[in-house]
């Protein structure tokens, strides 16, 4: 139990890491001279980061453990990064920071998650994984009205030295309290290394699962993690107090869907049409803000609340193709689809940013918006077309 909970502390860091740029915002315009491109690029560092390690990690998994993967790249990764953040003196030094956070921060849920799938039945992974990334939620929630407040109290030079401080601590955690799980007795030993990749990818049936966990996260965690702030300020002038209020409780809401999603495909029966029905709702929640997302600062917050209920659906697309893993791939198997998930978000960070660019009108800051939301309705619909084909992985008992 000491090994998850301190794997959950890990990933409330990891969380807040991915999300805390949308507060600081104006203060690294104001002070950097950053721009909000090149901010939304750094966020995309982070995530692209985090995605493209995950194939050395999930080798790493399978070979060496999660005790040592974690504890490793979220000492040097995640400390590391930390205090690069806080020395920054130019948008570049702060992209660079955030790529190192992403490797530190990468290996977190996917030690869990390893353990999860060594130690508990298939039918009992989704529930897990869902309440797990629900608790690690909480970092958004610290990442909101608590770091805008602190920020305000001790400048965020000292805040991230802080967290560095704090990352380094959980990692030396990690390293004391962390249990390996024992491979199953009837498991064959592998050899494969990264050639696993390539047998995971020749299995067809999870093809179509892949655009939909590439895009079913990328909405809520992009307007949470970066677009929150800018649309609040620019479209009603909203300060970096009311920023903090609206994203602290758009990642309650984020936690709350990861809970809510979790139990479902349980009680009906079915992964494929819990998720197909939650992203129809989060499709319906982006088209309404590429309409109406000018009108009403409080129901636009509303609506963002709903997005991130609606997108917590990660732990179920885990749980549905997880179902297709083979034990001996199952380290390479999460990391693998992980790295769609977040590879996702962060392409689509670097999207955004270009579409909100190109659309740019001073007059009509809103403008910009509009269209950034109906990007995201066009990537999240075309995924949820193409996982209309793929084939339900029903809970068994």
């Amino acid at each position: 139990m000491a090994s998850i909970a301190i794997l959950a502390i890990g990933y409330v860091l990891s969380q807040f890491y991915r999300s805390f740029l949308a507060v600081l915002t104006p203060a690294l315009i104001a002070e950097l001279g950053a721009t909000k491109a090149e901010l939304s690029e750094a966020s995309g560092a982070f995530f692209l980061a985090f995605a493209f390690s995950q194939f050395a990690i999930g080798v790493s998994l399978d070979k060496f453990g999660p005790r040592r993967t974690a504890a490793t790249l979220l000492a040097f990764g995640g400390a590391g990064g930390a205090l690069v953040f806080a020395l920054a003196d130019s948008a570049s030094m702060i992209t660079l920071a955030m790529a190192m956070i992403g490797v530190g921060c990468a290996p977190v849920l996917m030690a869990a998650l390893f353990i999860f799938a060594r130690t508990y039945s298939v039918a009992r992974f989704s529930v897990l994984t869902s309440w797990f990334v629900a608790f690690g939620t909480l970092g958004n929630i610290l990442g909101a009205a608590p770091l805008a407040e602190a920020s305000v109290l001790f400048g965020w030079r000292a805040v991230m030295l802080g967290l560095g401080a704090v990352t380094l601590l959980v990692a030396l955690a990690v390293l004391a309290l962390l249990r390996d799980p024992a491979a199953p007795t009837d498991m064959r030993e592998d050899r494969s290394g990264f050639a696993g990749y390539a047998a995971l990818f020749r299995m067809r049936v999870l093809w179509p699962l892949i655009p939909l966990m590439a895009l079913t996260y990328a909405p809520s965690a992009g307007i949470r993690g970066l677009w929150a702030g800018p649309y609040l300020a620019d479209v009603f002038g909203a300060d970096s107090l009311t920023i903090g209020n609206v994203t602290f409780f758009m990642a309650i809401s984020m936690a709350v869907g990861a809970f809510v999603y979790g139990p479902l495909d349980t009680m009906f029966g079915t992964r494929k049409w819990v998720m197909i029905g939650g992203n129809a709702v989060a499709l319906a929640a982006l088209a309404f803000l590429a309409i109406n997302g000018a009108d009403d600062i409080w129901l636009s917050a509303l609506v963002l609340i709903v997005i991130g209920v609606s997108g917590g659906g990660y732990g179920m697309m885990m749980a549905h193709a997880r179902a297709f893993v083979p034990a001996h791939l199952v380290g390479r198997g999460v990391t693998l689809m992980n790295f769609f998930s977040i590879g996702g978000v962060g392409a689509m960070q670097f999207a955004t940013g270009a579409v909100a660019t190109a659309a740019t009108d001073p007059s009509n800051p809103a403008t910009a918006y509009a269209a950034l939301f109906w990007f995201y309705v066009a990537a999240l619909g075309l995924a949820l077309v193409v996982y209309l084909f793929a084939r339900d992985a029903r809970p068994k008992a």
